[in-house]
């Protein structure tokens, strides 16, 4: 399992990308099913990953924030068995099950403290450096593994490569293979103007959250976007992550093959989110509740399965507990959200749903209801990006969000909000606890939006956009109160 960080699919080749950024990855979607609507549930990160390895969504699980209460799994309180609940449910108790040896290659429980990230796994290797790791810090323990124990039947090994996140972090030496590449052509000249007005953090003026920082040691990532010179220096950065990581796939693939396992060999390529690439003003995070942050690639190679086959039907990470359940011939564990689609992966059957409902509450809070092509968010916590209350695009005319049309359908935000308000009742009334959405609001908003409008309005002011201080006071007074001692 390839679990590769931050990664869009419209990035990569087999996905549509005008760009080579991804030959290893296609190579692997030529032999298997590729999910066009795969998203997470709950973005960014921790969230991402708690749904993907709990089978739930973040208002069962307990998990939807960075920080606070909303960071942890809930606890199983006076009912809890000598295990607990969430070891026999994990995703990798699945392979485990199913008599494989389970094996991750990842730093990513030391970097959020997510220490239920291990369960179910009989060996983990941390790389050490909390995410900040490069491909060529990852791969050396892959292969040696791989060198050790790949003839040995029966084991799953999760690789998670972090380049395409944030610093994007490829080395000078590798060069720029997209350096004569077209940048994307929905950012105009016009459009970049209006996103250099944006406020909020991760705009085009404080790729540093609320700043321009820079660091000499991530020479590929700026501190502002002043022109399309630095708006081609930003999507460059993040493409060369991709190849970056993805000639390391290819090294990997090459020494499965070299160990001769690659004929019954089941590969599954994800990610835990996408990035904000100019969607809704913001640059190289993974900010909000929408199409750009929380659509992420599927494809799973599976053998004597289908080879190329497109699945466009509407899935979230969540399934993906399920669907190896059934892929395996194990039982499907009953608080799984997840619904399994291993007929589309066996069969071509048509799997999908007919809404989603994504979540964000790291950076701004935010819920929002996919029904193909239209897109409704609803912000709860702007992230001081000024927000409206709500917002609607078509996906299918509109991409990349540029376009706000909540004035003009007000049946299809009607609609929209009763989904949305039935999908909460729902899943509420299996809960037994409250919305966490409600638990990160009632503790002064998401983890990345608290305690720095203060700092930031004062940079607004030097920058031209004082316009927009009244307003975010107006928002936000708690962020202005006196601090108690």
């Amino acid at each position: 399992m390839l679990d590769l960080d931050t990664l869009r699919p419209d990035h990569l080749g087999c996905y549509g990308y005008c760009r080579n950024t991804s030959p290893h990855i296609d190579s692997i979607a030529a032999e298997g099913v590729r999910f066009t609507n795969w998203f997470c549930a709950d973005a960014p990160c921790l969230p991402s990953r708690a749904g993907l390895m709990t089978g739930r969504f973040g208002l069962h699980s307990g998990v939807v924030g960075h920080g606070g209460t909303a960071a942890d799994l809930r606890i199983d309180g006076a009912d809890r068995g000598f295990h607990g609940s969430h070891f026999p449910e994990c995703f990798p108790t699945i392979f485990r099950r199913s008599g494989f040896r389970t094996v991750s290659v990842s730093p990513f429980a030391e970097r959020h403290s997510a220490w239920w990230f291990y369960a179910g796994f009989n060996e983990t290797y941390n790389t050490g450096k909390c995410g900040m790791e490069s491909a060529e810090e990852i791969t050396p323990t892959v292969l040696k593994w791989i060198d050790a124990n790949a003839r040995e039947d029966n084991w799953f090994v999760h690789v998670n490569y972090w380049d395409p996140h944030t610093p994007y972090r490829a080395s000078a030496q590798f060069g720029n293979p997209f350096e004569h590449d077209p940048l994307p052509a929905w950012i105009t000249p016009e459009v970049f103007e209006r996103h250099r007005a944006h406020v909020g953090p991760h705009s085009a003026r404080e790729i540093s959250m609320y700043n321009a920082d820079t660091s000499p040691d991530y020479p590929r990532h700026p501190g502002e976007i002043l022109d399309m010179h630095g708006l081609r220096r930003l999507i460059d950065g993040y493409d060369c992550g991709i190849r970056h990581m993805d000639d390391h796939i290819g090294t990997i693939l090459a020494a499965l093959e070299k160990q001769g396992v690659s004929d019954d060999l089941a590969i599954i390529v994800t990610a835990d989110h996408g990035e904000n690439l100019g969607e809704l003003g913001i640059y190289a995070e993974h900010a909000t509740a929408d199409y750009a942050t929380c659509h992420i690639p599927m494809i799973i190679r599976w053998p004597g399965a289908a080879r190329g086959h497109v699945d466009s039907g509407l899935h979230y990470n969540i399934d993906l507990a399920p669907t190896m359940a059934e892929l395996l011939g194990c039982p499907a564990a009953a608080r799984w959200d997840g619904r399994s689609c291993a007929a589309s992966v066996l069969r071509r059957e048509e799997t999908g749903r007919e809404y989603l409902v994504l979540s964000q509450c790291a950076h701004v809070c935010q819920r929002s209801v996919l029904r193909w092509p239209w897109l409704y968010m609803r912000t709860y916590h702007d992230g001081f990006h000024l927000f409206p209350d709500e917002m609607l695009f078509d996906l299918e005319r509109d991409p990349y969000e540029d376009q706000d049309l909540a004035a003009d359908h007000p049946e299809i935000l009607e609609a929209a909000r009763r989904t949305l308000a039935d999908w909460r009742e729902g899943l509420l009334r299996t809960s037994g606890h409250g919305d966490p959405l409600d638990t990160v609001l009632e503790e002064g908003g998401p983890f990345h939006a608290k305690g720095r409008l203060r700092e930031y309005c004062q940079r607004l002011e030097q920058t031209g956009r004082g316009w927009a201080v009244p307003e975010l006071r107006r928002r936000h007074p708690h962020e202005f109160e006196p601090e108690t001692q």
